[in-house]
């Protein structure tokens, strides 16, 4: 950094100090190209190697480029020097919800909004396999227009994650926010566990304070354990209600989600078109769902050549997955991914975002298979599918790839990652391609050494915002 003029990377002019952790600091910063204002959290590199949360850090980066949404904290790149490691994500000018709830109670109808989208941010979360683990008001903040931006993924799990039983095992989160079975330590499903803290958020939303608290750690669980609170008299009937379906310490018992959505408090004033309920994207797929695109943080951070693993000169980990670009339509792909579920008799779920889930009809041997496909636009000439397996055996990932799920879209895809050679096709197509590879010679002294795949996505990069 030059620490003369302030700016990091000839890219950020870094301003005021926002905030202070254990592991860094966070600064205001302005882009030079934009004069967009970021936040910049900037982490000491050798702190993190010291107490070993290595994995804790690449897992925070990987998760939020995976959970894109509005109501999401956005990540914008990340950057490294031999000391430290920056994270430029988005700026939220209304500072921690914690600070508006910290004055008092809210009225309910603003309750209403936030809880509303809270709950569909998490909803959206949950879609993508992300546990989020650490709901809180300190880790909502608020942009300009007053909109929730769910931060601090440092504690999120991932779907695959789990354990045989299909259960997380980690106890985590903070004590006030923290459902009874995490505190219980014999496993938890982290989408149930998630649905509590939203309940216990709420209860400070509606109240001002927190349902559960004492100075005694253990008389703290205790009143957890036994959803042990009462509700203040100025709270509706109707939320009191759905908070009590909430905070069902039985978390086989505790409403869902989408029962959430179906309350009559909820549904209150309730205008669908008000919400934005889906991650940014474009792209109109054949049956009108919606395509996430890639911007040049995500292209890199899919790239092998630029692997997170190298922020913290560690080798890279194994991982089942598996990356193509086609020069196709979305509804072409579409019906590829249904044709290849048909054959192989896997379930296929379509889910928002360009999301598609494959799940085994039989259980195998750690438990039912399930992989996800996912579709992002690179151009609207180019689309990118990645497909990993999220649960399950790796052998049996591995047979429904090579027998299914490769020769079912061998007739479409352009470029399998890892292939030193693409397959042209003929008229506009092939001539795009050909001035892609004009734009591959001249640069392919900085390239050398990289997969197919990979300078595609470099140079799809350059094109991109």
């Amino acid at each position: 950094m030059d620490t003369k003029s302030n700016v990091l990377m000839h890219k950020y002019e870094l301003g005021r100090m926002l905030g202070q952790g254990t592991f860094g600091k966070v600064y205001y910063a302005r882009s030079l190209q934009s004069g967009q204002g970021v936040a910049i959290k900037v982490i000491d590199k050798d702190k993190i190697m010291k107490v070993g949360i290595v994995n804790q850090i690449k897992r925070e980066i990987s998760i939020m480029r995976l959970a894109r949404h509005p109501y999401i904290i956005n990540l914008y790149e990340v950057m490294a020097t031999k000391t430290k490691i920056y994270f430029v994500i988005e700026y939220a000018k209304g500072g921690e919800l914690f600070n508006k709830v910290a004055k008092g109670k809210l009225q309910e109808d603003l309750a209403r909004k936030y809880f509303r989208q809270l709950i569909n941010t998490v909803d959206f979360c949950h879609s993508r396999g992300v546990y989020h683990r650490d709901l809180k008001p300190e880790n909502i903040l608020l942009d300009e227009d007053e909109n929730l931006k769910i931060s601090d993924f440092g504690l999120s799990a991932l779907a695959e994650s789990r354990r045989q039983d299909g259960l997380l095992h980690t106890t985590c989160g903070t004590p006030a926010y923290v459902a009874p079975e995490v505190i219980s330590r014999k496993g938890y499903d982290g989408a149930v566990s998630d649905i509590w803290s939203c309940g216990v958020i709420l209860f400070v939303l509606l109240s001002g304070y927190l349902p559960f608290h004492s100075s005694n750690l253990m008389e703290l669980y205790r009143k957890i354990g036994k959803a042990d609170y009462k509700c203040p008299k100025w709270i509706s009937p109707e939320a009191k209600r759905l908070l009590m379906r909430i905070l069902d310490p039985n978390p086989m018992t505790r409403t869902t989600i989408a029962k959430i959505k179906e309350s009559t408090w909820f549904r209150t004033g309730w205008r669908p078109e008000s919400e934005a309920n889906e991650a940014e994207s474009s792209d109109e797929g054949r049956d009108g769902s919606r395509l996430a695109n890639l911007n040049a943080f995500d292209i890199i951070s899919l790239s092998p050549g630029f692997d997170l693993s190298r922020l913290f000169d560690e080798e890279t980990c194994v991982t089942k997955e598996a990356r193509f670009l086609l020069l196709r339509p979305a509804s072409v792909i579409v019906s590829k991914l249904e044709e290849i579920a048909k054959c192989m008799k896997l379930r296929i779920t379509k889910k928002d975002a360009g999301l598609f889930k494959f799940e085994g009809a039989k259980e195998g041997r750690k438990g039912y298979l399930s992989i996800d496909a996912e579709i992002y636009v690179l151009t609207p000439a180019f689309h990118l599918v990645q497909v990993k397996k999220t649960v399950g055996d790796s052998l049996e990932y591995q047979k429904v790839f090579d027998e299914g799920i490769r020769p079912g879209l061998e007739d479409v895809v352009w470029a399998w990652e890892g292939e030193s050679q693409p397959r042209l096709e003929p008229g506009r197509q092939q001539d795009e391609l050909l001035s892609m590879s004009s734009s591959q010679e001249r640069h392919s002294e900085q390239q050398r050494g990289q997969d197919l795949l990979e300078r595609q996505l470099l140079l799809l990069q350059e094109q991109l915002p």
